[in-house]
């Protein structure tokens, strides 16, 4: 994990300073900056592995900002800090596509925990898109680029969050695989979002809105009644 580069975007500096600190011994460079505006701005300009985003920040604030982050090609991983715990506040991050979420007051072992389960998972990705030799998956009229977090269907780019794109990829790799909404959480989500099916049905509407001539009658994501849902395979049709 050495030379990991990670912004740290939070503005009460005994936070910043103690994740800065602590990230330091998972021999990550801690880039620590208190402004959501100039925040903002450094993102998109630097290779971070990682964005570590307090909600409640002056100037731009952190939804905005993992909204602008998740519409650049690059994809970083955002870990959102924030002293608001409901579920909704929760719902909301992994919404507009936070990776992970931790609610203040947390323990250090737990940020290291979530970080390295970040890591691993990106890293996992990664590996698994050259060993399978899919880095561009082309399926009928659609395309995704696993590299560049991009998508083309019938030639028109299509604009997903991280978690809708995540989402597609894991259907789009396997056609014809049915996944409960449990299996789906916890494999695109993890395993600390237990409890939150519905944000895949949401997200799974999106797709279809995004995706589909008639999300009524999709063609590409499909229910699966009493199961959950699977990418359609045209080697059935």
């Amino acid at each position: 994990m050495a030379d990991r580069r990670v912004l740290v975007l939070e503005d009460d500096r005994d936070i910043a300073h103690l994740v800065g600190l602590h990230l330091r011994d998972l021999e990550c460079v801690a880039h620590i900056c208190g402004d959501g505006t100039q925040g903002l701005g450094l993102a998109p300009r630097n290779r971070y592995d990682l964005v570590i985003l307090d909600l409640m920040l002056p100037g731009t604030d952190g939804l905005e900002i993992c909204r602008r982050l998740r519409t650049q090609l690059n994809y970083v991983p955002i870990l959102m800090l924030t002293a608001k715990s409901t579920e909704l506040d929760r719902v909301v991050g992994l919404e507009i596509g936070a990776d992970d979420y931790l609610a203040k007051p947390f323990s250090i072992r737990e940020l290291q925990a979530r970080v390295r389960t970040l890591f691993r998972r990106i890293d996992a990705m990664s590996q698994q898109a050259g060993h399978n030799g899919i880095g561009v998956l082309r399926l009928d009229k659609l395309e995704i680029d696993s590299e560049k977090r991009s998508v083309i269907l019938d030639g028109r780019n299509i604009t997903l969050t991280a978690k809708e794109f995540d989402l597609l990829l894991r259907f789009a790799r396997y056609p014809g695989r049915v996944y409960t909404r449990t299996q789906l959480l916890d494999l695109v989500w993890g395993y600390s979002y237990g409890g939150y099916e519905h944000t895949v049905n949401s997200h799974i509407n999106r797709l279809r809105a995004k995706m589909e001539d008639n999300p009524a009658k999709p063609r590409y994501i499909l229910t699966v009644w009493g199961v959950g849902y699977k990418f359609t395979d045209t080697r059935e049709a």
